[in-house]
């Protein structure tokens, strides 16, 4: 079996969808014509994890899934079909999930001088002096002293194991804070073996001993010690009686617990204390998820044993590589794993914004297929009506259409919210860097993070790959930094443009040096989340002017792609990564496919939708209160209920405070607006009461159903059939209106996809599209597109070459070959074309052609009416015995 697929299928693992429920649907897979399976994580996850990106153990199966036995069914259930098996894996991170990582229990307990504490991107020697070799741990949900007077905090204990308690969480407790209670214990019962060990703990070597003979030391001699106090208390009833009766003394005395607690090796806080003070860093704002050092040999082979002996047994034929920019390093990672795991298939999931070009250094097959999804769905827009469609959004909003200033702002903003504890600890750093050079030595902090945070507001791309080990650094990261630079001293004149310069000169290694090169990874680290966060999570949500163009890695403001553009693309993917993955909906896309295909449309007809708005928005007045919701959340609201209907309040009104949470104009996850919230839901309410809007509504929308159906079905032979690897997300092989997680994991009904797989060598183009309400189109289209990918295999390794269609509607054809054997046909902007091709023509390559939707013999020259008059996008294959 090929380790590079012809196609994939992505299935969200998770305790009701398992290793058992994968391998039961393989067969169905196979008659589909998928080459690989595509799961999830699944190494062992925190309990309840839906996705599986939480994990807590490297060197085990998921248990919720299966464990390793179904995972080995799993594997052998495949082989049965001849399907291979793709695995998406998390190098970046852990989840903090008490004592199930063990690594983090372990750094908890013990600080720096833990074995593990090099595991974690964990800044020991903190600025504060509070938090200078400690961990800020924050969980709790009111300040500290007000916890503690409340008794929240409770030291328990396990044999001889002490731990603290905050309702769900548990922490461990510090070796240097055993003597609190066993010595008060040993003197109260008379014990010399108890004293003896409160003593063995107190003379471990210090937790800021980090040197090799210390942490081997500290870590054997504790575990004989805990060993030791086990067997004691369990053997001698009286001596634990009395350890009991100290516990309980010290957790009814406040001052004492107080006193406890500030000996161990992290800091309980307020949860909100995250925002400011962290001292590691996270996976975007999750404080529960920590960064891993994967940079370290040590910590790379540890957290990827399990994946490369899959891998090199022939178990896994690939890896998804996730989150690559929140790597140190991500090129020296991708050299390592490919050393290691040999000729098998790397995708990583690398965000490239619109233009720019993917990193052909990288020793991988490409990325996860944003840029194919955001090129191929924006072809459906027309560019010609955004004029109109912007001052409409301008009108009736009355917000900022320039998206250029809404990303900024918003940036700044998850800059000071969420994200502050990150920009903190670089802003520290840019300062003593300024503090070395005399030059700049007399700048204040607030000069430092003032000029930080524009940077990082203007960064044009999720991050730069400068390394100042190998003196590395590309003509694109020079343009990159120089224009966030000549942004940030453009939009704040107030701040030194001496100041930029200098950050710009250390961050084009003009400056070195030890902390200059720790300022520049750090630095690199972190703009991907800001954009992440600031544009992915916030503007995607506040910006609405037509929203099916924010989508992971597009750029709204960027209005349409033309053919000419979208074949530009194409051949360069041939060119550079023909493996790369292509997607249309993924596990974390907005929307579905067919939702923004639909939503698409209303490009098309900006007249009629701003009379429609400005209708319905007269309609449904009365059902807000004190002007709630605004005009922007209505007008988000209602592109949504266009391409998602039908969809009942069950599915909107979550997705509704999700969203009103995520622009974070009104309500946060943060600071929920209940008051807004609520308003936002009675509107809802009421207006799926209203016969009279929704008889209105409806009738607006049938229109575009068939119109949107078709648009899906363009861009879905596009995905099938353009260069790279196809992949289908779980249960998008029929019509699938899902919107944004948790809406698009919900169970897929495989039992009616059997039935309607079983019916297609019975049936032709007519009888599919006279199905078209059950998705047997798409159905049909992914069927018979993944069966000529495999009878064509030379084909699709071959050139794309662009075919251009003559005639009056010429702009509304999208058409290439693939090799000398395929040719691929699809219209676009349905509406305005209202299906009248007039003289459109295709001129074909030599050959004898048959149209494998319809099984049509097709002409070398062909009226493009003609040939999508029974289906309605085309896939021409050349006979075998046709000469070229």
């Amino acid at each position: 079996m090929p380790r590079v697929p012809t196609s994939t299928y992505r299935v969200q693992l998770h305790a009701e969808f398992g290793f058992d429920d994968a391998a039961a649907i393989a067969d169905y897979l196979r008659q589909l014509g998928i080459s690989h399976i595509y799961c999830s994580p699944y190494l062992q996850a925190a309990p309840g994890s839906k996705h599986g990106y939480d994990i807590v153990d490297h060197h085990s199966v998921n248990e919720e899934l299966g464990g390793s036995k179904a995972h080995e069914r799993l594997s052998e259930r495949l082989g049965e079909f001849h399907l291979g098996q793709v695995l998406d894996i998390v190098p970046n991170h852990m989840a903090v999930s008490g004592r199930r990582n063990r690594y983090w229990w372990d750094v908890l307990e013990n600080g720096p001088s833990s074995p593990y504490a090099t595991y974690f991107d964990i800044e020991w020697d903190s600025p504060d002096p509070r938090l200078r070799n400690r961990l800020l741990v924050p969980i709790l949900g009111d300040h500290y002293g007000r916890v503690l007077s409340r008794k929240e905090i409770k030291v328990k204990r396990h044999e001889g194991e002490f731990y603290l308690e905050y309702f769900d969480h548990q922490l461990p407790v510090a070796p240097r804070s055993h003597p609190i209670i066993l010595g008060p214990a040993a003197q109260a019962c008379g014990s010399d073996y108890l004293a003896f060990l409160s003593d063995s703990f107190a003379r471990l070597p210090a937790f800021t001993q980090t040197d090799r003979s210390s942490v081997v030391e500290r870590h054997r001699d504790r575990a004989v010690i805990r060993n030791l106090l086990d067997r004691l208390l369990l053997e001698v009833p009286f001596i634990a009686d009395a350890v009991d009766r100290v516990l309980d003394r010290l957790n009814n005395d406040e001052d004492a617990l107080d006193n406890f607690v500030e000996h161990q090796n992290y800091r309980l806080a307020f949860w909100r204390t995250a925002e400011q003070d962290l001292g590691y860093r996270r996976f975007f704002d999750i404080n529960t998820l920590v960064g891993l050092r994967v940079e370290d040999p040590q910590v790379f082979f540890d957290s990827h044993a399990l994946i490369l002996t899959w891998l090199r047994n022939g178990i896994l034929d690939g890896v998804r590589i996730d989150h690559p920019d929140g790597l140190r390093d991500p090129r020296g990672y991708f050299e390592r794993l490919r050393k290691e795991a040999g000729d098998v298939w790397i995708v990583a999931e690398k965000i490239l914004e619109p233009g720019e070009p993917f990193r052909t250094e990288w020793p991988i097959d490409g990325c996860t297929g944003y840029d194919f999804l955001n090129e191929s769905m924006s072809l459906f827009v027309d560019s010609e009506n955004e004029r109109e469609f912007t001052a409409l959004y301008e009108r009736f909003t009355g917000e900022s259409s320039d998206y250029r200033v809404v990303c900024r702002d918003k940036k700044h903003r998850v800059l000071r919210d969420l994200l502050g504890s990150d920009i903190n600890r670089l802003t520290m750093l840019f300062f003593d860097i300024c503090e070395l050079h005399r030059k700049h030595r007399d700048y204040t902090r607030e000069d430092v993070i003032r000029a930080l945070r524009e940077t990082v507001a203007c960064f044009p791309v999720y991050r730069t790959y400068v390394v100042p080990e190998r003196d590395e650094i590309s003509e694109d990261d020079i343009r990159y930094i120089g224009e966030a630079i000549d942004l940030a001293k453009a939009n704040r004149p107030d701040i030194d443009p001496e100041l930029l310069d200098f950050l710009n000169d250390i961050l084009l290694l003009r400056v070195r040096g030890a902390l200059e090169t720790e300022f520049v990874m750090r630095f690199q680290q972190f703009t991907g989340p800001a954009m992440a966060k600031g544009v992915e999570d916030t503007v995607f949500y506040s910006y609405s002017r037509l929203i099916s163009l924010n989508e992971v890695g597009g750029d709204p403001g960027r209005f349409g792609t033309s053919p000419r553009e979208f074949h530009a693309f194409c051949e360069q993917v041939q060119k550079t990564r023909p493996h790369t993955m292509l997607a249309s909906s993924t596990h974390d896309t907005k929307r579905s496919e067919d939702v923004r295909a639909r939503i698409n449309l209303l490009s098309e007809i900006p007249a009629n939708w701003a009379e429609a708005v400005e209708r319905w928005s007269a309609m449904n007045a009365k059902y807000k209160t004190d002007g709630m919701p605004d005009p922007n959340t209505e007008y988000f609201l209602y592109q949504t209920l266009i391409g998602a209907w039908p969809i009942g309040t069950c599915r909107l009104l979550p997705y509704m405070e999700k969203a009103c949470r995520e622009a974070k104009t009104q309500t946060s996850w943060h600071a929920p607006n209940e008051t807004f919230e609520a308003a936002t839901r009675a509107f809802i309410e009421g207006i799926y009461k209203d016969v009279q809007f929704l008889g209105d509504f409806k009738s607006f929308l049938q229109p575009l159903i068939e119109p949107g159906r078709i648009n899906s079905l363009a861009q879905l032979l596009l995905k099938l059939t353009a260069p790279g690897i196809p992949d289908t997300y779980q249960g998008a092989e029929l019509w699938d209106l899902s919107l944004v997680d948790p809406d698009n994991r919900r169970p897929v009904d495989y039992n009616f996809r059997r039935r309607l797989i079983a019916e297609i060598p019975l049936l032709d183009a007519e009888q599919v599209w006279s199905r078209i309400d059950e998705g047997m189109p798409k159905l049909w289209t992914i069927h018979h597109a993944l069966r000529v990918r495999h009878e064509y295999p030379e084909a699709f390794q071959g050139a794309y070459t662009p075919l251009l269609a003559s005639g009056s509607k010429s702009s509304h054809v999208v058409s290439y070959s693939r090799g000398a054997d395929i040719v691929v046909v699809v219209p676009r902007l349905l509406l305005k074309l209202d299906r009248l091709w007039d003289d459109t023509a295709l001129e074909l390559p030599p050959g004898r052609w048959r149209n494998r939707l319809t099984g049509d013999e097709v002409p070398s020259r062909v009226q493009v009416g003609e040939l999508l008059r029974r289906f309605p996008v085309a896939l021409l294959a050349r006979e075998c015995n046709a000469p070229i």
